[in-house]
């Protein structure tokens, strides 16, 4: 296989692609290439058209490359470099995770878990020690100083909204009050917000 430089501005993706690139995976792609370079070569026919990797031709195109390393596929009719993009994509899908093997590497890589295409919290899960779980578990749900101050806050108001409205209806007789069909409803204060949560 030979690998040669082209001009970025002389490869074009193809009019459909049938792989969508998100911001995020694009965002990856563009910190893979920071991290390691290009590693493998965008293939490519004897026109510049892009037949596989058109998102690492977006991702270097947005970082300010000039070139990328190609593979130019040569002699294939518009039937076949439809199939080609289509395995492409499709083939690199059936793949799974090897879970075991997957968990060893980040076990052994546990002090620098920056890897594009992985969350870095999610990694730091994987290697927590049984201690450090337990705390993250106990940690789970608090709620932080401000939160817990416009809890109060929220509370005081509705309990200063309802004290006035008994006052109110202190100094109203019985042929002023409001019928009303049944009696008012019992709620609860939500811990996160302070809103009402009527039972």
């Amino acid at each position: 296989m030979k690998v040669v430089k082209k001009p970025l501005n002389h490869l074009h993706p193809p009019e459909r692609n049938v792989r969508l690139h998100t911001d995020k995976q694009l965002k990856e792609f563009r910190r893979s290439v920071e991290m390691f370079g290009q590693i493998r070569p965008i293939v490519i026919d004897e026109d510049g058209m892009i037949l596989a990797g058109n998102g690492l031709f977006e991702a270097m195109k947005s970082m300010g490359s000039t070139d990328a390393d190609c593979y130019m596929v040569t002699g294939l009719t518009e039937a076949q470099k439809k199939k080609l993009m289509l395995a492409d994509n499709r083939v690199f899908n059936l793949g799974v995770d090897d879970m075991e093997a997957l968990d060893a590497f980040v076990q052994e890589l546990k002090d620098d878990l920056d890897i594009p295409g992985f969350e870095e919290d999610l990694l730091q899960a994987m290697v927590m020690e049984a201690e450090e779980a337990t705390q993250a578990l106990l940690e789970y749900g608090t709620i932080e100083p401000e939160q817990a101050q416009a809890i109060q806050q929220t509370r005081e108001k509705y309990q200063a909204q309802e004290e006035a409205a008994a006052e109110q209806a202190e100094g109203v007789t019985p042929a002023q009050q409001p019928q009303q069909d049944e009696a008012p409803g019992r709620f609860v204060l939500c811990p996160k917000c302070g809103e009402r949560i009527w039972l």
